[in-house]
């Protein structure tokens, strides 16, 4: 169990909304992953009336999926039609 509470909440995004990120990401590029090691991350602070609130935007290289040995009708990369 993780007991800091931000990379908790960190963690706790991912299993709600993780295959909704990858729903998303998958729709829009086709079959592949969004890279942890070609990534960069800005955060910058937001004011509201609730309470400041923090902003981050999150930028992966897209890899799709390469199918080996095709021989039939799918494209060579695992992009959706």
């Amino acid at each position: 169990m993780l007991n800091e509470p931000l990379i908790y909440r960190f963690y706790e995004r991912v299993m709600v909304y993780g295959t909704t990120f990858e729903e998303l990401i998958q729709e829009g590029f086709g079959d592949g992953i969004m890279s942890a090691i070609d990534f960069n991350m800005d955060m910058a602070r937001e004011a509201s009336n609730k309470g400041d609130r923090v902003r981050l935007t999150m930028s992966g290289k897209f890899p799709p999926h390469k199918s080996y040995g095709n021989n039939d009708d799918r494209p060579e990369y695992g992009l959706k039609s």
